[in-house]
């Protein structure tokens, strides 16, 4: 099994992703860490270097080896679908979930963030608005399911998630059930 979170940057793909794999007992992969460890810096650094394009091919070679042999959960960076083969990619071999956040919810978030290139402006709430504006078509096309992840907990929004696979029949119910949960039918039921 394969899913793929997408969404702004501060949407929770990492922390969120974590989070699912731990609860599916699935290895984690967040993107962004694969993509610094094959250009050996910071994407802020590549990004300032070698400028978004650049970036954005190293980015979409690392999608399609993800593509190429997809297991787990993935965090993608929030640009990725700005490239319709990512987009293809994406959707073709993964469980695509867009975590979706107003951005002047992603705004409260990120506010001290000096890490994201994109966010390093005079007006960051004013970007996030763009981006929003820009990206939300490609994250709705790309993704099989559309989850608001507002103000829940991060173990709410797990929690959440993993229903919604249960229901598209992604994650099977007694596979995703939490340690301490009791199961449907006990010892001598029927």
């Amino acid at each position: 099994m394969a899913v793929a979170l997408v969404g702004l940057p501060g949407a929770g793909k990492s922390a969120i992703g974590r989070r699912l794999a731990q609860r599916l007992q699935l290895p984690f992969v967040d993107s962004d860490h694969v993509i610094e460890e094959r250009i050996g810096c910071s994407i802020r650094d590549y990004f300032e270097r070698e400028g978004e394009l650049g970036f954005r091919d190293v980015e979409q070679a690392v999608i399609a080896d993800l593509a190429a042999d997809p297991v787990g959960v993935v965090a993608t960076g929030g640009g990725c679908v700005l490239r319709p083969a990512n987009r293809q990619m994406l959707r073709d071999h993964f469980h695509v979930l867009y975590l979706r956040s107003a951005p002047e919810d992603l705004f409260r978030r990120l506010r001290h963030d000096v890490k994201r290139p994109l966010l390093q402006v005079s007006d960051p709430l004013g970007r996030l608005r763009e981006l929003h504006d820009a990206r939300d078509p490609l994250y709705r096309e790309t993704a099989h399911d559309l989850i608001e992840t507002g103000r829940p907990s991060l173990a709410t929004l797990v929690n959440m998630i993993v229903m919604q696979l249960e229901l598209a029949g992604v994650v099977d119910p007694d596979a995703a059930r939490l340690p301490q949960d009791p199961p449907e039918h006990g010892p001598g039921s029927t």
